[in-house]
């Protein structure tokens, strides 16, 4: 019997294999096509690879302006949304104050306006602050992310409050026990939402072709969007600006992936 099992469990995972290689062939293909074509010299054929194609599109474009001004601002919104995230996450989870619950469906609420209906006031805003084609008028505007919010505040509830009784019987106040027993103890979560908003934001377009306008100040999504203009679609120009761009996310996913992982299991089973 156990041997009939353990051949039925191999023979399932043959048939998950077999299911999920050409999906995963299907998926990949996209990135490689990509990469064959930023490594040839015409565009128009794939037959004669070029790697020093791709060296000559990333010498006459400005793409290390992109990625800078993509880190820059990716990085920035990382660290004010984990501030801002895990404070009021901390407040709806743990503190009680009169109007608690209807103030965080209130926050749930603006997850239902369409984000382009936002862009006008925002533009505006930063418009009138003089901030426009600056990195304070691209940063400001992304600090607060309600659905980070809500991803730490399911967290935050789920901890045992067994460490943070003890801390408050030894006299420590509210801010002590956020960063002494709470944080330490979110490690995998606030990965989580590190690695979904740096991703977010890496790959934002809108709101950035919105807030900016020289080519200095374009972060690498709406750089490579303008290229078509700037060179005729030369599409070996694109694609090996493109392969540029997925690198950053590629390395942070493979470094983070512990935490992440981690931290999307926990947030499944909580």
């Amino acid at each position: 019997m156990a041997d009939r099992a353990g051949r039925g469990a191999a023979l399932g995972r043959w048939v998950a294999y077999a299911l999920a290689l050409p999906l995963a062939i299907l998926t990949i293909a996209p990135f490689l096509y990509m990469v064959a074509a930023a490594l040839v010299s015409e565009p128009d054929s794939l037959r004669h690879p070029v790697p020093e194609a791709f060296a000559a599109a990333l010498v006459a474009l400005p793409v290390g302006r992109f990625l800078l001004n993509s880190l820059i601002f990716s990085l920035a919104v990382v660290a004010g949304q984990l501030v801002t995230s895990a404070t009021a996450a901390y407040a709806f989870a743990r503190l009680r104050f009169p109007g608690r619950d209807r103030l965080f469906l209130a926050y749930l609420c603006t997850l239902m306006a369409p984000g382009v209906l936002l862009v006008i006031p925002r533009f505006l805003l930063i418009d009138a602050l003089g901030w426009v084609d600056s990195y304070q008028g691209l940063i400001s505007t992304e600090l607060v992310s309600v659905t980070g919010i809500f991803l730490l505040r399911q967290f935050f509830r789920a901890l045992p409050r067994d460490l943070e009784d003890a801390a408050r019987l030894e006299g420590a106040g509210e801010w002590t026990i956020f960063w002494r027993v709470i944080v330490p103890s979110s490690r995998p979560a606030l990965a989580t939402l590190a690695v979904l908003a740096f991703a977010e934001q890496w790959r934002s377009f809108l709101w950035p072709l919105v807030a900016t306008r020289s080519i200095a100040m374009r972060p690498v999504e709406v750089g490579i969007a303008n290229l078509g203009g700037m060179y005729h679609v030369s599409w070996s120009y694109q694609m090996a600006s493109a392969v540029t761009a997925v690198i950053p996310l590629m390395v942070l996913y493979f470094v983070a992936q512990k935490y992440f992982i981690r931290g999307i299991e926990q947030a499944a089973l909580k």
